[in-house]
């Protein structure tokens, strides 16, 4: 499609266009954007003029022509016509300076200038430096627009009939918005930049414009979706320089920081947006001019990898395949090894699968032997298989009532991990088993209520007199009703069971549990973990209902042939006994508040002392009640600091009405002369301890995370909060570091920092008993979060972790999702700056600690891949904590490595 010109009649619609060329005279073309004005150009410098000769150096690739310069000839700049050329040069270059942004020629005296004679030198290596690496055509970087901008799919062209969708929505008179261009586009989040990219565009067009037709928009379209780096470069370049004079000032850089930063929604780097405007000009204009140009920003922008490749520890897993891979490259379907395939498949989950086909088993088992044993019974010929089904089905329901129980027995869980159980055992699936049993049990109450209701019950009632004969003893010799068997004490007992174990169950889903379920005013309050909660300690009225139900049981009479408290007491009584211990350990292990912090990203920090004899390993995590905010409610939560802390340290996202509650209670607490955000404190820094709450602590219990000594080498993955199970797992590791580097050298004294607080300072106390040596060499950490207030959480883990990074024992990897990724228009100045900061001064602007934050998510089949190419033969324990849908992703993807190379991934995922 062909734009129209820039002159084209524009009478029959209004809006404002002012001309910003001042004295240019630049020739309409029938094309728009930058090929549209080389004939133009050319046309111009083939006027006849034998005294007037120019060199045009042009640069060509597959897609565009660029203008690299524009000079005299040796014959130009001779005496004989030096005065023309002094005048002429100047003029063409005025005349373009609009588009190919030279500068004016410089005259003698400036061309003596020592300043501009450097310039000029780096200019023309630069240039020389481009052509030789051609690296401009392997830079991905610099998109305005990509499929995911536009939501929608395909080359160019479909992205157009997207945009040109929106366009027809969004215009008014047949043009569209200035301040709706960002709509249209794709950039409904950042229409700020949108809007500078807006006026760069006009400014290219020589014009000031509020509105636009479709012909305009799909030629501002071409070129914001044109594919060579230098038609983006210089859209980009044009943005900067908003007085359209071929330079780009301090203040112009400034700008550009500004709007980059609110469009990924950092508003830090706002506040120092004059520090890194400098830092950008140091780079490019170390001869002081105040100003850089088009080939200092290409420059820049082409050698980034030169300054980022200080936060890349992992290399590019190229020659991967050849050097830790079992068989061809890639990792084709159909040519996988099934029987490999399920080996590792059995290796990985057998502990699983004989578990749950021992469950199964017994559970048939029970019902076969039930069903057989009444099929035989005098009962069957008065009810038929309706009684068989329901008594079957109950002994399933016995058996499940008792075992739902074991896999929320922590204690007893936490112990049987560091037994040899738990070789054979998955004890890190306990919940997941607990679930299990769980829909066991509610397809056991289907089968054995839904067949009395509906089947034998109705069958009795119906039953002819000579065979109620053969059951009349069990009802005192008389047919029984309908209403009469409902309201005796088998009938209620069972459907009160029924009643509450329905709700039970209900608010124990995921919808109801994490409040996915908008209910009005005041039946809102069956949502949310508050509900779960409580609603789950109905079961101490189920059991006793059921042990009820058990002894009146209809058709049995016989005392040891009620066996429901058989299967009870045992659970029953293990279970009694933890809460007992519970109570007793929680009143012992009450904790005295150090400190408190409210952090960025809604999150409370508690420091607390470590109470006696409280032992435990990195990864476990512990119960909190504060019983300011409720006399019952224990809440899990992982700990933050390392076994050898002298002080025990949780973070706690407050998302729920409890954590939102026990935030206010901690910072709102007592009455001091300082509130700064965190705790109360005195005039001299000390917390008044009368101020704050009780707390009580219960634990600690076992996690996946805290086998991880059992792998040479870990991968870590936490998804915001989720971080803080590997928090402790880290500053294990640094402690265990620094006691082997006191060791090694017992004349350096190692200083240990906490994390990111400023008003303390903990020191580490190291047990005496001996340790046998870790088995853990290293570790890989991948912090994914949106908010960039979350690194604050652990500022000081992140600085020591990047100082031991040197030495290769622990690589800390933070991605922020909330920025654009790398390679987008919207952060790329952002990702320049990160760079050159951290080059100069050590320190990330985003987490402000000295290990770089990368943009938007990982990839993780790079990581995997780096790290089965780092580590061969090795065995990676892969831990995670977060949402689900990653969790599928990690382990789908510790399966296909395990597979295809010699490195073995074990893939944990944490449960609470």
């Amino acid at each position: 499609m062909r734009t129209p010109s820039v002159g084209s009649d524009r009478r029959s619609y209004r809006r404002s266009s002012d001309s910003i060329a001042g004295d240019y005279d630049v020739e309409t073309s029938t094309g728009g954007g930058v090929g549209s004005m080389l004939p133009a150009f050319l046309r111009d410098l083939s006027v006849p003029n034998h005294r007037n000769l120019y060199e045009v150096m042009l640069e060509m690739d597959e897609d565009s022509i660029v203008v690299r310069s524009v000079t005299p000839t040796a014959a130009s700049a001779s005496g004989r016509s030096s005065d023309h050329s002094r005048s002429s040069s100047p003029t063409i270059r005025r005349k373009f300076a609009w588009w190919l942004r030279l500068p004016p020629s410089p005259s003698p005296s400036v061309q003596e200038d020592p300043a501009m004679m450097a310039r000029e030198a780096r200019k023309r290596q630069a240039r020389l430096e481009r052509m030789r690496s051609g690296a401009q055509r392997a830079l991905k970087g610099l998109r305005f627009i990509s499929n995911s901008t536009v939501c929608g799919g395909g080359e160019s062209d479909g992205l157009w009939t997207t945009v040109e969708s929106r366009f027809r929505s969004l215009a008014k008179d047949g043009l569209l918005s200035r301040d709706d261009f960002g709509d249209c586009i794709g950039m409904e989040d950042s229409k700020e930049f949108a809007t500078g990219v807006f006026d760069a565009l006009c400014r290219r067009r020589r014009q000031k414009l509020e509105r636009i037709n479709r012909d305009e928009l799909y030629d501002f379209w071409l070129q914001i979706s044109n594919q060579s780096f230098d038609a983006r470069l210089q859209i980009f370049f044009d943005m900067v320089d908003t007085n359209a004079d071929g330079r780009i000032t301090r203040k112009e850089v400034q700008e550009l920081i500004t709007l980059s930063a609110s469009a990924n929604k950092l508003a830090k780097l706002e506040e120092q947006v004059e520090e890194y405007a400098s830092l950008i000009m140091e780079e490019l204009d170390p001869e002081n001019l105040g100003y850089i140009e088009l080939w200092q920003l290409e420059a820049l922008l082409l050698s980034r990898d030169i300054y980022m490749n200080y936060s890349r520890p992992l290399a590019t897993p190229v020659g991967w395949q050849s050097q830790n891979n079992s068989g061809g490259g890639g990792f084709p379907r159909k040519k996988r090894n099934l029987v490999r395939r399920a080996a590792y498949y059995l290796h990985e989950n057998w502990r699983k699968g004989w578990v749950v086909a021992l469950w199964v088993t017994v559970m048939a088992a029970l019902f076969a032997w039930k069903f057989v044993q009444y099929r035989r019974s005098d009962a069957f010929r008065v009810m038929g298989y309706c009684l068989t089904t329901a008594k079957g089905a109950a002994e399933t329901l016995k058996l499940n009532m008792a075992l739902v129980l074991l896999p929320v027995c922590r204690n007893t869980l936490t112990w049987l991990r560091s037994t040899r159980a738990g070789l054979f055992v998955p004890f890190d699936d306990n919940i997941n088993f607990h679930k299990m049993i769980a829909v066991g049990i509610v397809a056991g109450v289907a089968l054995h209520a839904g067949n009395h209701l509906a089947c034998d019950f109705p069958r009795l009632l119906r039953a002819p007199p000579e065979k109620f004969r053969l059951v009349a003893n069990d009802f005192g010799g008389v047919t029984p009703t309908y209403g009469g068997l409902l309201t005796g004490i088998e009938g209620l007992t069972g459907i009160a069971m029924v009643v509450l174990m329905a709700v039970s169950f209900t608010l124990a889903t995921k919808r109801f549990r994490k409040s996915l379920v908008r209910l009005p005013s005041p039946l809102n309050r069956l949502t949310g973990f508050n509900a779960f909660w409580y609603s789950h300690h109905l079961f101490v009225v189920v059991y006793a209902l059921l042990l009820v139900h058990g002894y009146f049981m209809f058709l049995v009479h016989n005392w040891y042939e009620k066996t429901t408290w058989m299967y009870l007491c045992f659970p029953l009584l293990v279970y009694m006994g933890e809460r007992i211990l519970r109570t007793f350990r929680s009143e012992a292990y009450s904790a005295r508040i150090l400190k408190v912090a409210v952090l960025p990203g809604s999150v409370l920090s508690l420091v607390m002392t470590k109470p006696h004899g409280f032992r435990y390993k990195s990864g476990q995590y512990i119960f909190i009640k504060c019983p300011a905010v409720s006399p019952f409610e224990w809440h899990p939560f992982s700990i933050t600091s390392a076994p050898g802390d002298d002080h025990l340290s949780v973070h706690i996202r407050t998302v729920g009405d409890w954590t939102e509650e026990l935030r206010r209670v901690f910072t709102e607490a007592g009455n001091s002369s300082s509130n700064i955000g965190r705790a109360k404190f005195d005039n001299l820094g000390r917390i008044n301890q009368k101020s704050l709450p009780r707390l009580l602590v219960d634990g600690p219990y076992g996690a996946a995370a805290q086998d991880y000594t059992n792998y040479d080498v870990l991968l870590l993955v936490g998804l915001g909060i989720g971080a803080t199970p590997f928090i402790s797992i880290l500053r294990d590791l640094l402690n265990n570091r620094t006691k082997a580097d006191e060791q090694n050298d017992s004349t350096t004294d190692m200083s240990k920092s906490d994390d990111s607080f400023n008003s303390f300072s903990f020191g580490s106390t190291t047990s005496s008993s001996k340790k046998r040596p870790q088995r853990t060499t290293s570790a890989h950490f991948y912090w994914v979060t949106r908010e960039p207030g979350s690194f604050e959480w652990f500022k000081g883990v992140m600085d020591e972790v990047a100082e031991m990074d040197q030495k290769g024992i622990i690589e800390m990897h933070n991605y922020l999702t909330s920025v654009y990724e790398e390679g987008d228009a919207r952060s790329t100045l952002l990702l320049m700056v990160q760079a050159l900061n951290h080059a100069k001064n050590g320190v990330d602007i985003v987490s402000g600690t000295r290990v770089r934050t990368h943009f938007a998510r990982p990839n993780w089949n790079d990581v995997f891949s780096g790290i089965a190419s780092k580590h061969p033969q090795a065995t990676i324990g892969v831990f995670y904590c977060g949402m689900p849908v990653l969790a599928k992703e990690l382990k789908r993807l510790s399966h296909e490595f395990s597979q295809r190379t010699t490195t073995r991934f074990h893939f944990h995922k944490e449960h609470f």
